[in-house]
């Protein structure tokens, strides 16, 4: 018997929607585990050990943020929220929290699991590999090879696609590195999103390395263009 692609937890009340999408992500090879509430949600994801979380924000039970927010204190594993159009401000507080990607209600399935693919995939190359690479700008010390990052002497959690994002800053000091670059960098060539969860993965790596977010000293905005990293 083959090994499953991946191991997804689907989190979706609405069960014609799930269906059809354990349907195609079953095709795909991926074992998946559905939950249809917010609590049962973390009930699921402490029995599957999910390599992957596809989450809808709009939940009984318990809110889809809190569930974000009850992963993000125990699992970098990547998460996917699904909002409705109108729910702007709980896909940034969303991707805030800890989230990592989002597909808008309507979506279609196709591209949602060709977002699962490629997230799997950066997931499995972050992993470390024998490199004892150690990266260090102004006031950060990374370990590549043990996916830890240490700020002025403390020890700072960064999920996988906070801690790419700072990896290809600190990679590339002082060089102007364009918005359609990260992106392509850190999401991939199949990303058909928009350049706002780039902009809020950036401002959450901010709040972690700058003394004073609002005035930063290291990551900087070049206007129009995209982000440089300073040391």
């Amino acid at each position: 018997m083959s090994r499953p692609a991946g191991r997804i937890l689907l989190v979706e009340d609405e069960e014609a929607l799930a269906e059809s999408i354990r349907y195609s992500l079953e095709r795909e090879g991926y074992a998946v585990t559905v939950a249809q509430d917010g609590r049962h949600a973390i009930e699921r994801f402490h029995d599957a050990d999910p390599d992957l979380v596809i989450l809808d924000l709009m939940l009984p039970e318990l809110p889809g943020l809190d569930v974000v927010r009850i992963i993000r204190q125990e699992s970098m594993v990547p998460i996917i929220i699904v909002t409705a159009k109108d729910s702007e401000a709980d896909k940034v507080t969303g991707l805030e929290l800890g989230a990592d990607d989002y597909v808008t209600k309507p979506f279609s399935v196709r591209e949602l699991v060709s977002r699962v693919r490629a997230h799997l995939r950066r997931a499995h190359l972050a992993k470390p590999v024998a490199t004892d690479h150690v990266l260090v700008g102004g006031p950060v010390r990374m370990d590549v090879d043990r996916h830890e990052v240490v700020i002025e002497g403390a020890t700072v959690a960064f999920p996988p696609k906070e801690f790419e994002l700072l990896e290809t800053f600190l990679r590339a000091p002082g060089r102007l590195l364009t918005r359609e670059l990260l992106i392509q960098r850190i999401w991939g060539d199949d990303y058909v999103g928009d350049t706002k969860t780039l902009d809020v993965h950036v401002k959450r790596v901010r709040k972690k390395i700058e003394r004073d977010p609002h005035e930063p000293e290291h990551l900087l905005t070049v206007r129009g263009l995209g982000y440089k990293f300073v040391a």
